[in-house]
């Protein structure tokens, strides 16, 4: 069963995450996230971290900014290279919360959302540093 036909089915999904691209918010093989379905019609906002097929994979990342065409621009908390050309058909949920080390914590709480708009407000500066990061790391290995 893929998270398409789950979340169909139970409205719900809660899953283990897998990768880098959300750190520090999600690490890998610690971490669950819960996705809530998408309802029909729901358009969704900046900071919101949404399930969504890229091609045959599904990927968990935030929204950056929403476009007038119904699009969106998205970012994973860990990566470099915004995404263009998200559409809310592409999108299957949104999270609602997420577990660390055993304690839940809602997309709802203060905390929680200062570091969402922190992520979303940061992103340009962030992504510069990342990107001279490995501009130089690419220069010292030659």
């Amino acid at each position: 069963m893929n998270y398409e036909q789950y979340l169909d089915e139970f409205g719900e999904l809660t899953y283990r995450f897998r990768g880098t691209s959300m750190l520090p918010l999600l690490k890998e093989n610690r971490d669950l996230f819960t996705v809530r379905k998408k309802k029909p019609g729901e358009r969704f906002k900046v900071c919101d971290v949404v399930l969504y097929r890229r091609g045959d994979s599904y990927v968990l990342h935030r929204i950056l900014k929403v476009l007038p065409d119904g699009g969106y621009v998205i970012l994973g908390d860990n990566c470099i290279n915004r995404e263009y050309g998200t559409t809310d058909a592409d999108i299957l949920g949104v999270m609602t919360g997420f577990q660390r080390k055993g304690r839940d914590y809602t997309v709802r709480n203060f905390r929680y959302r200062l570091y969402s708009r922190w992520r979303v407000l940061t992103a340009p500066v962030r992504i510069f540093f990342k990107k001279l990061k490995i501009a130089l790391w690419r220069r010292i290995k030659k």
